[in-house]
C-alpha cells in the first residue's frame, strides 16, 4: 500500500503536467477551421475589391470581411491576449 502511494507521489508531477484533453482537441479543431477557412477568406477579399472596383460595394460588408478574417487567422492571440488580462 505505501509503495503504491510512493509510486503515485513520483508520478504526481507527470500527470499535472499532461495536457487537457479539451485543450487539444480545440487546437485540432481550430487548426482544420483555419485550413478550411484560408481559401474562403481570400475569396472573400477578392470579391470584395472586385465589388468596389465595380461600385457596388456596401462598406458594412467589407467591415464584415475584415472582422471575420480578423477573428479566424487572430483567434489563438485573441484568446491569449484575453486570458493574460484575467490572469488565468
Amino acid at each position: 500500500m505505501l509503495a503504491c502511494l510512493v509510486a503515485l507521489g513520483m508520478l504526481a508531477p507527470v500527470l499535472a503536467l499532461a495536457g487537457s484533453p479539451f485543450a487539444t482537441g480545440a487546437n485540432a479543431t481550430q487548426q482544420q477551421l483555419t485550413s478550411i477557412l484560408t481559401p474562403i477568406a481570400a475569396v472573400a477579399v477578392m470579391v470584395s475589391g472586385a465589388m468596389a472596383w465595380f461600385g457596388r460595394l456596401s462598406w458594412w460588408w467589407m467591415v464584415a470581411v475584415v472582422i471575420g478574417t480578423v477573428l479566424v487567422f487572430g483567434g489563438p492571440q485573441i484568446v491569449s491576449w484575453i486570458r493574460g488580462l484575467f490572469g488565468v
